[in-house]
Parts: C-alpha cells; sequence; structure tokens
C-alpha cells in the first residue's frame, strides 16, 4: 500500500503539486466557497497546517480567496480555470497509471482487489452505504 501510495505521488508530483494539495484542489472544487476552516476540519489537520498549503495553491493560481457577499467576514476558496485543469491533469495521469498496472493484472487478482475494497474503504474512514 506504502509503494502504490508512493508511486501515485511521484504521478502527481509531475504537475508541481504535492498529493496534499492535489487533495485540497478536489475538496475545493467539491466544497465551492468552503473556507479553511471547513476544509482543514474535512481533512482532519489544523487551520494553520491547512493555511500554508492554501498559500501556495493561491501563489501558483490555482486557487483564490473570495469573500462572501452574506457575511464579508467569511472567506471562501474557489478553484481557477487553472486549478481546473492541474486537478484534471492530476486525475488523468494517476488513472492511467493505475488502469495500466490494473491491466496486468489476472481476473483472480482483479477479483481479490474488488473484493478486499470494502474493507479497505473503512479502514481509509470511508463508510459504506
Amino acid at each position: 500500500m506504502l509503494r502504490l501510495a508512493r508511486e501515485l505521488r511521484r504521478e502527481t508530483e509531475q504537475f508541481g503539486v504535492t498529493s496534499r494539495q492535489a487533495t485540497l484542489l478536489a475538496l475545493v472544487r467539491a466544497l465551492p466557497d468552503a473556507s479553511l476552516s471547513d476544509l482543514a476540519a474535512e481533512e482532519g489537520i489544523s487551520t494553520a497546517a491547512l493555511s500554508g498549503h492554501v498559500d501556495r495553491l493561491v501563489r501558483r493560481g490555482l486557487v483564490e480567496r473570495r469573500r462572501s457577499d452574506v457575511d464579508r467576514r467569511r472567506v471562501g476558496l474557489e478553484l481557477t480555470d487553472d486549478g481546473a485543469r492541474v486537478l484534471r491533469s492530476v486525475r488523468e495521469r494517476r488513472t492511467a497509471w493505475l488502469a495500466q498496472r490494473l491491466g496486468r493484472l489476472d481476473r483472480g487478482e482483479l477479483v481479490a482487489i474488488e473484493r478486499s475494497l470494502p474493507a479497505l474503504l473503512d479502514l481509509a474512514g470511508e463508510h459504506r452505504a
């Protein structure tokens, strides 16, 4: 699992973002106008730890801060067109990498992986319906 995660990180880093930053881009896309606090809670890390990652994404023009029209104290985050492009490229590259490796496996190995997915999702904190 660690080797798989490391290889997927390498694929992500080809686009000049870390895996954490790619995850944040996906979260900003999935949670429009989320604040730093919202994203930190979603990721289970402190707002201070998240802030540096977001600052780097803002400097690169991948994310923008937007002040709320309803509550001027609230600042939400929004994915820029460049951010959406990077996120799409990361996902395409990682999917292609994984598909290529899965294509090398025989039917029995694929079935074993499919059967293990529910337990792996539980381990990762993704609760099944």
